[in-house]
């Protein structure tokens, strides 16, 4: 089976992002703009990407990188962590904010690509942490994962977390327990829509 989520698209209008995190009482700092937020259509491993954080007594998009590096000499970056059992430290909670992410399907490349959007909002965040950068470079992020909900379980045996608007603060700020937010979806939240076709 193709790797989780290795793809996800960040095209937000900043009017969009700005609305959502008003009525999320996130706010936004003064010295920030769309020039903080670029479309991108790809994010993919080891790109930089706006990612929302906690910083002073606001939230911040801050560049990050996906992937966190290697752990011994062979593997792969970290950019998708298991969830279920774990604590996170608040200090490291962070939020990707997407318009859409990314599944892949069949044996063969180029596999079919499934795009999924979050019904009845202009974008989704998904949970995720973070840490410090090495040596001078961005700080790097890792997206969490759970249990497939029955939107994307047609498509892949895990899915990144996905959390409403109103989740934000929780996560973010860590006044909900983890096992309570770090769940998928109902039924019909998402959108998918096959954007290419398998090979062959």
């Amino acid at each position: 089976m193709s790797a989780i989520c290795n793809d996800f698209e960040q095209r937000i209008a900043w009017e969009a992002y700005s609305d959502a995190m008003q009525s999320a009482a996130l706010g936004i700092p003064t010295h920030q703009s769309e020039l903080d937020l670029p479309p991108v259509a790809d994010v993919r491993i080891r790109d930089l990407a706006p990612i929302m954080r906690v910083s002073g007594n606001g939230v911040e998009l801050a560049a990050m990188r996906w992937g966190f590096p290697p752990g011994r000499p062979g593997a792969g970056p970290v950019f998708n962590f298991r969830s279920e059992g774990r604590k996170f430290d608040p200090a490291w909670r962070c939020l990707a904010p997407a318009s859409a992410f990314f599944e892949f399907t069949g044996a063969k490349s180029p596999k079919a690509k499934h795009r999924f959007t979050l019904d009845g909002e202009p974008f989704m965040a998904i949970a995720g942490f973070w840490r410090p950068g090495r040596d001078g470079e961005p700080p790097d992020f890792t997206l969490l994962t759970t249990s497939p909900g029955p939107d994307v379980e047609p498509y892949h045996n895990r899915q990144i977390v996905i959390l409403r608007r109103a989740d934000w603060p929780a996560w973010l700020y860590a006044t909900k327990p983890e096992a309570e937010l770090l769940q998928p979806l109902p039924a019909g939240s998402l959108t998918a829509e096959t954007v290419r076709a398998a090979s062959g």
